[in-house]
């Protein structure tokens, strides 16, 4: 174990990084902005919307996980911008596959949706 803080100062500090994570994705990611409001839409809409807690938590958590994705990928991006702007092929696969994790959760989060509504409204 690596000598440092532990108890309730590490978890102080992990929260005040978490925070700094959270404002730097803010203030520059486009798409961190946009599905940050998509989420608060999403808990806001899942509110009114006739379905059981479990059918609510699938909802919100499916936007929670683009969040988790879209953070991993600016971070990933943010690493890879760091070493260099020339073009290397690794740099590119690797942010390439970090857009397409963001895209499949964009497709669960969308599944998930379309599935529980038209639960919801149609079948019940």
């Amino acid at each position: 174990m690596k000598p440092g803080k532990s108890g309730i100062q590490r978890i102080i500090d992990a929260t005040g990084y978490s925070w700094k994570g959270i404002q730097a994705a803010w203030k520059n990611e486009a798409a961190f902005r946009q599905e940050s409001l998509l989420l608060l839409a999403g808990v806001l809409i899942s509110c009114f919307l006739p379905v059981s807690i479990l059918e609510q938590a699938a909802l919100i958590g499916s936007l929670i996980l683009l969040i988790i994705v879209e953070l991993l990928n600016s971070a990933v991006e943010a690493a890879i911008d760091r070493i260099g702007d020339e073009h290397h092929e690794l740099s590119g696969r690797a942010k390439d596959m970090g857009s397409a994790a963001v895209f499949f959760a964009l497709v669960l989060a969308a599944v998930i949706w379309i599935s529980v509504i038209y639960n919801a409204v149609v079948v019940r």
